[in-house]
């Protein structure tokens, strides 16, 4: 059983590196909870004490496939990085095809409050803190906020995508999780990174807007009532209006 074997996907495999894919599969369908080392050990095809031997217990199995996930992750990370700055990002299909499996495991991870998650999400945070770090040299404008509250949302808004996978799925009319529904997704992200939705000039009234006293005006409507008065100046006293221009 500890011979390697070929599995799609994966390619060769020893049995405790079976049994890991096996576990990831099993945690991201039933969740860490309700699945169970017999499970795990038959969807691996192996015995449970086989899979003791490997792994000893199921919360080790769990922290050997977190930090599998987590380094497949930041390699992937570090790759699609490395390709952008080469200026060619036509590899990186072939990253979302290897990151895929382990998507139904970070919602699953996510959902069940677990507390491993919230290492993985600190990293993956640390990851995309070096793209901000990179586009902030072509930024002409300073940043409304530090780049680790940046990186920090980005990195949430990104996993809302599978976890919100049985809506976004549903909208789509595709599972999201499929090599189409993946490059459905994919082109709209695509889409939505390459054109910005506002331009920084209409992003500096939001940014106006926030900096205001909650119960002040904002500053357009100080704008929008000084040229009513002035308009009103206009109405009542022309002589006086033309006598202050």
């Amino acid at each position: 059983m500890g011979e390697p074997i070929r599995e799609p996907g994966f390619g060769d495999l020893t049995a405790r590196a079976r049994i890991r894919q096996a576990a990831l599969a099993q945690f991201a369908e039933h969740g860490f909870d309700r699945a169970t080392i017999r499970g795990i050990a038959a969807a691996a095809g192996v015995s449970p004490g086989l899979l003791r031997h490997h792994f000893g217990s199921k919360q080790e199995l769990r922290e050997a496939v977190d930090a599998h996930v987590l380094q497949e992750i930041l390699r992937q990370s570090d790759a699609v990085m490395e390709a952008g700055q080469r200026g060619d990002l036509g590899s990186t299909t072939i990253s979302r095809e290897a990151i895929r499996p382990f998507q139904g495991y970070l919602v699953r991870a996510l959902l069940d409050g677990s507390a491993s998650v919230a290492t993985i999400f600190d990293e993956m945070v640390e990851a995309t803190d070096h793209w901000f770090a990179l586009a902030d040299k072509n930024r002409a404008d300073r940043p409304f906020a530090d780049r680790r509250t940046r990186a920090a949302v980005f990195t949430a808004m990104a996993l809302g995508v599978p976890l919100l996978r049985e809506h976004l799925s549903r909208v789509l009319g595709v599972d999201t999780t499929s090599t189409e529904g993946d490059r459905q997704v994919a082109l709209a992200l695509l889409d939505i990174y390459s054109h910005a939705l506002m331009t920084p000039e209409l992003a500096a009234t939001a940014r106006a807007g926030l900096d205001a006293p909650p119960d002040g005006p904002s500053p357009r409507t100080h704008l929008r009532d000084g040229a009513v008065r002035q308009a009103r100046a206009r109405k009542t006293n022309p002589q006086r209006t033309r006598s202050l221009r």
